[in-house]
């Protein structure tokens, strides 16, 4: 096979330029808009179950983006559409508040001064088990140490606890020995002699 051959069939796009801008458009798009239908769920990968799904997605919506052509052109033209895509919609939701409220979405309050919104797990389809996962990852006991556990547009969990956290008291110690080592220091120089 000689180096046109190979270089041919490397380069040669074997759809329409246009085509190929639009597809991996069309597809980012209805993406972002039943990833938003579904909600956040989809977005945090809490079970095997759901990251399946997503894996089996990207799987599904490959061949629609790149259609009937594996050219390395192609998949430049098509990685350029999905940076450029995802850019234009970044941006325009930099900008305008609603888009971006339309497109995220906003947290779902879960726990709340150590209580279960059990009507807001069930519209986040989670289960109290895998809440009390999500609350074990973050070092506590129970929900009973949670102040607010809040199930973020991005799919992360904020949790915030009654109490500062173990490191925050620890660092807090630690100033408060650091500033009454300095005013022991400073006892110790006693007062400068005038002129110095």
């Amino acid at each position: 096979m000689g180096h046109s051959v190979i270089f041919e069939q490397m380069f040669h796009l074997r759809l329409p330029i246009l085509e190929k801008l639009l597809r991996p458009v069309i597809v980012y798009l209805v993406l972002v808009v039943l990833l938003r239908l579904f909600g956040k769920r989809e977005l945090a990968q809490l079970n095997p179950f759901d990251l399946v799904v997503l894996l089996s997605l990207a799987n599904t919506v490959q061949n629609a983006i790149i259609g009937n052509d594996n050219s390395v052109t192609g998949g430049v033209i098509g990685a350029f559409a999905l940076l450029a895509i995802n850019w234009l919609v970044v941006q325009t939701a930099f900008r305008s508040k609603r888009l971006d409220f339309l497109l995220e979405g906003r947290a779902t309050l879960l726990i709340r001064d150590g209580q279960v919104d059990r009507k807001a797990l069930e519209r986040e389809s989670l289960t109290r088990e895998e809440l009390l996962a999500v609350v074990h990852r973050q070092g506590f006991e129970g929900f009973h140490q949670v102040r607010k556990c809040e199930l973020e547009p991005n799919g992360t969990f904020y949790v915030e606890a009654f109490d500062p956290s173990i490191t925050d008291k620890h660092h807090a110690e630690l100033l408060a020995r650091l500033d009454a080592l300095s005013k022991e220091l400073a006892a110790l120089r006693g007062p400068l002699p005038e002129g110095q």
